[in-house]
């Protein structure tokens, strides 16, 4: 959004979505409930005594408690991942759920948001593979889905409508005052949401066909990588959003990888892009590919951009990132070179005083979500972390916005 037809872009969509609430019954179909709990990694996983029924959604609070040792973060730690934490792909000592007594770890954080897919059972735990003296304050907020059998199809269709209309204002209202909260497919601070199930999970960090590669990269291509630029750039040349994702991988099979994970390619004409946000209000259909502003590396614009986000909060917040195609290949490979951010809000753009983006300063974070989605697509032979040299850990975007990140580049190779 920088530039005069994605402001009004944006006009138009907050306009749609106040016809969509005006037209919406005033009635909630869910009731809320809440819960608090402590959580100790002197244990692997608690029994919250909570059970859930299919299209509850679990909204989580957390904060480390008084007398955890100084290493103690809900957020877990920078270090390396192991093999033998519950939920490899996520930082150590993080908090974790799951939905029953052996269902799949997913990632909370210090907070985020669930929506559970079949009905089960609440458990909270440590990403942890040894007992230490961690405890973190939980708070849980569950909203319970009501039944909708009984609901005449209209009625129905405009709760939905509300809901999500609440949900993307929550959601802008979060990334725009502060705090974050991640969300199903949009989430605020950065991980897409994930959907619980007993056994199996939609955007499980860690399926069986994926792994965390614990050998260092093939030299070839580590000098490649090296070699890549750390930073894209905008059209002037001011240097903007880092790099932190290789994807490597024929464009056939980048692509298959990324619809199996749900991220939508983002149109490119923002006057067609109105034009079909308004067919698909119309059509009660939801609008997730926004376009996004064009930035530049190897001197030319994104090859793609991707995005998640929920229906209506895509104009404020969403999950993307942009590629390009890298100028070297690798065992006759394509290599792709990408720069992921989340979008929270907006701020003011020093270079031009209007409006523009702001993401969640926490890079990394989005990293993550990228990692995670593309687990659950069912394509992907191994991922691992690299540290390049001189890596970029605090910097600005070409708007202003401030990021910082551990300057680890994520590598995933496609099958």
């Amino acid at each position: 959004m920088k530039n005069p037809s994605h402001r009004k872009l944006a006009v138009l969509f907050f306009a749609l979505s106040s016809v969509a609430l005006m037209t919406s019954p005033q009635s909630a179909a869910q009731s809320p409930s809440e819960y608090a709990f402590s959580i100790s990694s002197s244990q692997p996983w608690t029994d919250t005594g909570v059970d859930l029924s299919a299209s509850d959604t679990l909204a989580f609070t957390a904060e480390t408690k008084s007398g955890s040792a100084d290493s103690c973060s809900v957020a877990g730690t920078k270090s390396a991942s192991s093999e033998k934490l519950p939920l490899q792909d996520a930082p150590a000592g993080v908090l974790i759920a799951r939905i029953s007594e052996n269902g799949t770890p997913q990632l909370v954080g210090t907070s985020g948001s669930l929506r559970v897919d079949n009905a089960g059972h609440l458990f909270l735990g440590v990403n942890g593979s040894t007992v230490s003296d961690c405890a973190f304050a939980v708070k849980v907020e569950i909203v319970h889905a009501q039944n909708s059998a009984q609901q005449p199809a209209a009625a129905k269709e405009n709760v939905s409508v509300k809901e999500q209309l609440s949900s993307a204002a929550k959601v802008w209202l979060q990334g725009q005052f502060g705090g974050s909260s991640k969300t199903n497919g949009t989430s605020a601070n950065g991980t897409q949401t994930s959907a619980l199930s007993g056994n199996t999970a939609s955007g499980s960090a860690t399926p069986a066909n994926t792994k965390l590669a614990s050998s260092p990269l093939d030299g070839g291509l580590q000098t490649h990588i090296d070699d890549l630029p750390r930073r894209v750039h905008d059209h002037v040349g001011n240097p903007g959003d880092m790099v932190n994702f290789v994807i490597v991988g024929s464009q056939e099979k980048v692509q298959g990888a990324l619809d199996a994970a749900a991220w939508h390619l983002a149109d490119v004409d923002s006057k067609e892009a109105g034009l079909k946000a308004i067919m698909n209000t119309y059509e009660k259909k939801d609008y997730l590919e926004m376009p996004m502003s064009h930035l530049y590396l190897f001197d030319r614009m994104q090859d793609f951009g991707y995005e998640q986000a929920q229906a209506y909060a895509v104009v404020a917040s969403r999950h993307h990132f942009r590629m390009w195609k890298a100028p070297f290949t690798w065992k006759d490979e394509t290599v792709w070179e990408g720069a992921g951010t989340h979008d929270i809000g907006f701020e003011k753009d020093i270079r031009t005083g209007h409006l523009t983006h702001k993401i969640d300063p926490d890079v990394d974070v989005e990293r993550e979500n990228i990692a995670q989605s593309l687990g659950k697509s069912g394509k992907i032979k191994s991922t691992t972390y690299y540290l390049p040299p001189n890596p970029l850990q605090d910097a600005k975007n070409a708007s202003g916005g401030g990021y910082h990140s551990d300057g680890r580049l994520l590598v995933v190779f496609l099958q």
